[in-house]
């Protein structure tokens, strides 16, 4: 009997030594538990996280999401400039910076543009269209409206499908836009 109540204890404390969870999103679970392609995003993530590469999280996913899928934040991280509740879409490279990497957030990274650096295409609200030279509250909308009906932009370039920008209007632009 005291060998079963040994053996038991053994197992209770082997069991409850896991690694430190990592908060994720409450993201519901995809209804049907067969993982197709379509139902999964491809993100690279790189700065400070445990595993920094490339990860696949279900779609609906969101940037703490990617965080979570690559081990989470380490010592030293920094969100100031990120956004951790924006959606994320396949292909996208999310980059945590450091303390250290001043306070500039990094270009092309999920919610880059807050401070002054490059307006993400993809994820930029028509609000932080609108702080674009020459873009107003109508061209914001519109791109945010080409966006939705054509998906993320892959160039720069892709502008020049929106309607009221031309040649000239995506060349004062391209210095303050990724996609």
């Amino acid at each position: 009997m005291a060998g079963l109540v040994l053996a038991a204890v053994v197992v209770g404390a082997f069991m409850g030594r896991g690694e430190p969870a990592i908060p994720t999103s409450t993201a519901p679970a995809a209804e049907d538990p067969v993982s197709t392609v379509s139902e999964t995003l491809v993100v690279h993530v790189s700065g400070m996280v445990l595993s920094p590469g490339v990860v696949h999280v279900p779609a609906g996913a969101i940037v703490a999401d990617v965080v979570a899928a690559a081990g989470g934040l380490i010592t030293g991280a920094s969100v100031d400039h990120i956004n951790l509740a924006a959606p994320v879409s396949s292909g996208e490279h999310i980059v945590v910076p450091g303390a250290d990497d001043g306070t500039a957030p990094i270009p092309g990274a999920v919610g880059a543009g807050d401070a002054g650096g490059p307006v993400s295409l993809n994820n930029a609200t028509a609000a932080e269209l609108e702080a674009l030279p020459g873009v107003g509250p109508v061209l914001a909308e519109r791109i945010v409206a080409f966006r939705t009906q054509n998906g993320p932009f892959d160039v720069v370039e892709e502008l020049l499908e929106v309607s009221g920008i031309g040649e000239a209007k995506l060349a004062a632009l391209r210095d303050f836009v990724v996609p």
